[in-house]
């Protein structure tokens, strides 16, 4: 295998697909990158056998072949080269040679066949969406995923296809973040798939606010998402979701409405004083009066007031301060909505007149 090619383009595809590498492996092979020089020009292949990323870039081929190479040391080569420069790749045997200008580095490899390949993820459920749309989708909700929870589907973001409807949600038990968007989906009964965290972060670090069309596949065992030049392809938690819709409010008779950055403000500065474990804060609405109270084990207490518009009954309720602050993050417009039931019920919170997002925070005995 022989190639020449310029710094920029190779470190591009490079970047996209290092996330993947994981410092630590159980295969010494999942270390490198699988580079294949064709006719078609060069791709880099990254897996931890989970998630894999293909990356795609038109060059002129010397010599085809393919090969492994370390991944973090040519990245590191190659992000510190200058930045002009023409980079040569060859293999002989084991090793591979990689010079610019006056610099050469001697790297080992490993053999192509050792590299494992993601099986084929077989029928699948296509769908064209810009990529903001996806984007959207994950950045709404992927806060709530559980981490290392032992109900494992609560690991990952769930991904609904319904007739004309794409829809995301993640919850890990305590709070929940859902959002959806009218897409042309082509589906004749709702199709649910797990995507495991470390997919969920990848696609969010790939994805762009961009208008360009990504092609989102469906599998049994694997999701696919091609972008332009890059192929993601994770696999898939097996398991069966929770009921979502069974723990969103529906008849909720109290509605709080507050300015958004006001009462996030509030909660960042009342939060301070609040057990560190549990972050507890207590919302008491009366009339057009918001209080918010904290308190810790020193015996040290925090206190603020907002001015609201209210229609209910005088309540308090706790709520963990770390769960609200990440739904008011992710909550757009000035204004948003909580809607509320008792002290022992869960709050609806949504952005003023934004319906396609909803996050459930569930309440806390203070």
């Amino acid at each position: 295998m022989r190639f020449e090619i310029a710094r920029e383009a190779l470190l591009r595809p490079l970047q996209a697909v290092i996330g993947v590498v994981e410092r630590r492996q159980t295969l010494p092979v999942l270390a490198n990158v699988l580079v294949v020089a064709d006719s078609s020009g060069i791709s880099i292949t990254a897996t931890d056998l989970e998630v894999e990323l293909v990356a795609h870039v038109q060059s002129p081929i010397s010599e085809p072949g393919q090969v492994t190479l370390p991944a973090r040391k040519l990245m590191d080569i190659v992000r510190n080269l200058p930045e002009d420069a023409d980079i040569q790749i060859s293999v002989e045997q084991d090793k591979a040679l990689v010079s610019a200008q006056r610099s050469r580095f001697t790297l080992a490899t490993l053999p192509a066949a050792d590299f494992p390949a993601v099986e084929d993820i077989g029928d699948s459920q296509p769908l064209l969406l810009p990529q903001s749309q996806l984007r959207h989708l994950i950045e709404k909700t992927h806060f709530s995923m559980a981490l290392q929870d032992v109900r494992y589907y609560l690991n990952g973001l769930l991904l609904e296809l319904e007739p004309n409807q794409v829809r995301a949600v993640a919850t890990d038990g305590h709070r929940l973040a859902l959002c959806e968007l009218g897409a042309e989906v082509e589906v004749s009964e709702a199709k649910q798939v797990i995507v495991p965290r470390k997919g969920v972060q990848e696609l969010l670090r790939l994805l762009e606010n961009s208008d360009d069309e990504v092609r989102l596949e469906l599998g049994a065992n694997h999701v696919r998402v091609a972008l332009p030049e890059l192929r993601f392809t994770s696999k898939l938690i097996d398991g069966r979701f929770p009921d979502y819709q069974r723990v969103i409010p529906q008849n909720a008779q109290s509605v709080l409405r507050v300015a958004r950055d006001e009462l996030r403000q509030a909660l960042v500065r009342a939060s301070i004083l609040s057990n560190e474990k549990y972050r507890g804060v207590r919302l008491a609405v009366d009339g057009e009066r918001l209080t918010l109270q904290s308190n810790n084990p020193e015996q040290e207490q925090a206190e603020e007031e907002l001015a609201v518009q209210y229609q209910g009954d005088a309540m308090e309720v706790g709520f963990n301060a770390s769960y609200m602050l990440d739904a008011l993050q992710a909550a757009e417009g000035e204004e948003v909505e909580l809607l509320l039931t008792d002290a022992n019920s869960s709050c609806l919170l949504r952005g003023g007149g934004a319906q396609d997002s909803k996050y459930v925070i569930m309440p806390m005995r203070l």
